[in-house]
């Protein structure tokens, strides 16, 4: 054998150098049925696969196929560990700080998001979509006021981020403000049309118009494109009661309950016969459509 390889040219493999390619074949293996199974939806194998391929050789694109697993299964503690040997590897690249922003955020983790946000911005200050996901957790705290101020910057580097004006809408319209809020809703009308967000958003500043007629016909567009829509029906309900039409309040509130029973869980009872009107009156007291 070793007359022949030395003939035709050839060199002996050392037992090392063998051991060293059937590991890279284990390594490929492993990462590419990992690939596999994650395509597929089968996570808790995936997990498997990255982690003993990682554990033959540490590899940044197994570990971003592996915190994205993480993710599905809801691991965000092990998800960020991984996000963080990313960016400590990268930390100039903006699109993997982002991500990694979005785990924190998913996390309710919104100092950390902050942190890989301000990264973010410091790389790109013009990222319309840094500047959305940084008022994302700052609406989530509470501060509704830095959370317009960044939403608003957030559409003048990118006036074509209909998400930003959506919850720039929903947070004036929380905050009072009917008018602005009618400014961005007008906006989405025209460019993004009637997507139910967008429709439930018009239908909403409609009512606090004062101009419930409207509001009932939106929604009863809304329940049309889609008939699983539980805000919908709860709140051209909620108008139908105040209105006077107890028949059409009645159904629709049968609807909240029969799609979403969680949904009026401090009304106790069943929601029928005896005490409806009372237990009708106390459902729709509590509905407050304008919260985030």
């Amino acid at each position: 054998m070793n007359f022949l390889k030395a003939l035709f040219g050839g060199e002996e493999t050392s037992p090392e150098e063998e051991k060293k390619e059937a590991e890279r074949k284990r390594f490929d293996l492993m990462k590419y049925d990992g690939v596999k199974a994650m395509k597929t939806g089968q996570w808790d194998y995936a997990v498997r696969c990255f982690e003993e391929a990682l554990a033959m050789k540490d590899d940044l694109e197994v570990r971003d196929y592996l915190s994205h697993v993480l993710v599905r299964l809801d691991r965000m503690d092990e998800a960020i560990a991984q996000m963080n040997v990313l960016v400590e590897a990268e930390p100039e690249n903006a699109d993997l700080l982002l991500q990694a922003a979005h785990v924190y955020f998913m996390k309710e983790d919104y100092d950390g998001m902050a942190q890989m946000v301000e990264k973010v911005i410091a790389l790109e200050p013009a990222s319309a979509k840094a500047y959305y996901l940084y008022a994302q957790g700052t609406l989530k705290q509470g501060d509704l006021i830095n959370g317009i101020a960044r939403l608003t910057k957030a559409i003048a580097l990118d006036e074509e981020l209909g998400d930003a004006r959506l919850l720039r809408a929903q947070t004036l319209l929380q905050m009072g403000d009917v008018n602005g809020a009618a400014e961005d809703c007008q906006w989405l009308m025209e460019h993004v049309g009637e997507h139910e967000d967008v429709l439930l958003l018009a239908a909403r500043v409609a009512h606090a118009q004062g101009n419930d007629d409207d509001a009932l016909h939106i929604y009863n567009k809304v329940v049309e494109i889609n008939p699983f829509v539980v805000e919908a029906y709860a709140e051209r309900g909620k108008i139908c009661y105040d209105r006077g039409d107890k028949k059409q309040a009645e159904a629709d509130m049968q609807k909240v309950l029969e799609l979403n029973p969680q949904q009026m869980a401090d009304v106790s009872g069943d929601y029928s016969a005896e005490g409806v009107e009372h237990k009708m009156k106390q459902a729709y007291s509590n509905l407050n459509p304008f919260g985030l």
